[in-house]
This record gives C-alpha cells, sequence and structure tokens, in this order.
C-alpha cells in the first residue's frame, strides 16, 4: 500500500490529492453537457482516490501520483457510463463518421481531408461539421476510453495484469502512440494541448486563434480518426483475441 511507503494515514493523502481530484473533474467538465454535476464527478473521483491508496504498489514502478490520476479518472469516467446522457443516435453517427474515415484514408493512402469523408458520406462539409459538434461530448471521444468497452478507444492501468494481458496493453500503448503522432498536425496539437497540457477548450482556442465550438469539432475530429486507425484493435478487443 501506498501509505507503507509514505509518511502519513490515509486521511492525509486524502487531504494531500483532493486538489488532483478538482483538478480532474474541471478538466472532463469541459467538454461534458450543463447536466452532468461537477460534484458528482469530484464525488467519483475521491472514491477513486481511495481505491488508489488502498491499492497502490509501488513495485509496478509508476509513483504514487500519476497512479491515482488513473484511478480517479477511471473512477469518473466510471460514473459517466453508469448515466449515459448520449442519444444513442449520436453514437450511431459518431461510429459512421469513423468508418467513413477509415474508408477514405484506405482508398487515398493518406489522411482525410473534412471535404473528402462529407463527399464520401453524400453530405455537405457543414452538416459533417454539425455531426462532428453533436459527438463533441459524446463519451466515445475520449482519450482514456479509447479500448474500455463497447463505444470506447485506452485501457486504465491496472495493477492485476497478467503477462499476455500486459503485453497487450503494451502493443496497444505503442499503437496508440503512433497513431497520435501521425494524426494532422492541428488535430495532434490540439489533443496535445488539451490531454498533456490539459488546457480547457477555450484556452486551446485561443491559441490557435479559432472558435471553442472549432475546437471541440478538432478534437472530435482526432478522435474519430484515431478510431478509425486503430479499428483492427478495437475490434481484437471485442473477442479478447488481438495481440
Amino acid at each position: 500500500m501506498y501509505a507503507a511507503v509514505q509518511a502519513g494515514t490515509a486521511d492525509d493523502l486524502v487531504i494531500q490529492h483532493a486538489p488532483l481530484v478538482k483538478r480532474i473533474a474541471y478538466h472532463l467538465m469541459g467538454r461534458l453537457p450543463d447536466a452532468v454535476q461537477l460534484d458528482d464527478l469530484i464525488q467519483s473521483g475521491m472514491l477513486g482516490l481511495l481505491e488508489a491508496i488502498k491499492n497502490y504498489d509501488a513495485g509496478q514502478g509508476a509513483s504514487f501520483e500519476t497512479y491515482a490520476g488513473i484511478r480517479i479518472r477511471g473512477a469518473m469516467l466510471d460514473e459517466l457510463r453508469r448515466a449515459d446522457w448520449t442519444p444513442r443516435s449520436v453514437h450511431k453517427k459518431a461510429r459512421m463518421l469513423a468508418g467513413a474515415i477509415r474508408e477514405v484514408e484506405n482508398q487515398i493512402g493518406r489522411e482525410a481531408k473534412d471535404t473528402e469523408v462529407a463527399g464520401h458520406m453524400g453530405i455537405g462539409l457543414e452538416e459533417y461539421r454539425h455531426i462532428l459538434q453533436d459527438t463533441a461530448s459524446c463519451k466515445t471521444f475520449s482519450v482514456e476510453e479509447l479500448i474500455q468497452g463497447e463505444d470506447s478507444v485506452i485501457d486504465d492501468i491496472h495493477t492485476n495484469y497478467q503477462p499476455e494481458e500486459q503485453l497487450i496493453q503494451q502493443n496497444f500503448q505503442q499503437a496508440l502512440a503512433k497513431a497520435i503522432a501521425e494524426l494532422p498536425e492541428r488535430e495532434r496539437l490540439v489533443v496535445s494541448l488539451y490531454y498533456d497540457e490539459e488546457l480547457n477548450l477555450r484556452e486551446i482556442g485561443l491559441v490557435l486563434n479559432v472558435s471553442e465550438s472549432r475546437v471541440s469539432q478538432i478534437c472530435s475530429q482526432a478522435m474519430l480518426r484515431l478510431r478509425a486507425r486503430l479499428a483492427d484493435w478495437l475490434e481484437g478487443n471485442d473477442n479478447g483475441s488481438r495481440v
């Protein structure tokens, strides 16, 4: 346990890392609809922090803060799944968009442009971007979820993986890192600013000199492209056979 390798009690650790819970909650709220309550995210995040304190194993190599951040975020995402506010129609459109991107990129051998994907789907660019906006807050399009469940794309790090599962996770993370590195420059920048630098959509918009809604569309497009390029992994994850 973490308490065994650090001075202080579990209560001390909760107090010390409570700001981390709030920071993660506020960051997630940036892409969630008004129906999601901040207090609910914080409450679930605190439960994730308690689980992290209980289960942390320093022998796994990760620092406690890194491990706790993963468990806190995972607990919040679990809460969002349980109260999924995204209509099924949005999930369906999101999968259609990802499939269209994959088909176009397989045909042309390079990254697909908005106009090319829209044309492949037989819709106008304005309608295409409207669909992107609709899916902007969809829980499907989160790097943290790239491989969790029916509609997701990165699995939380657990301490009880068997060797085969660890190999699968390592290979997937390598594939994910490669896919992110190969995103179009603007999409790669948005993903980096949002997930690595933890800027919110408004702050990213100021960096790129575009509207907040456009940042949201770019982020959704990036997640769609990642889903399209990692489709083989996701399909393999459904039957557990991908290594």
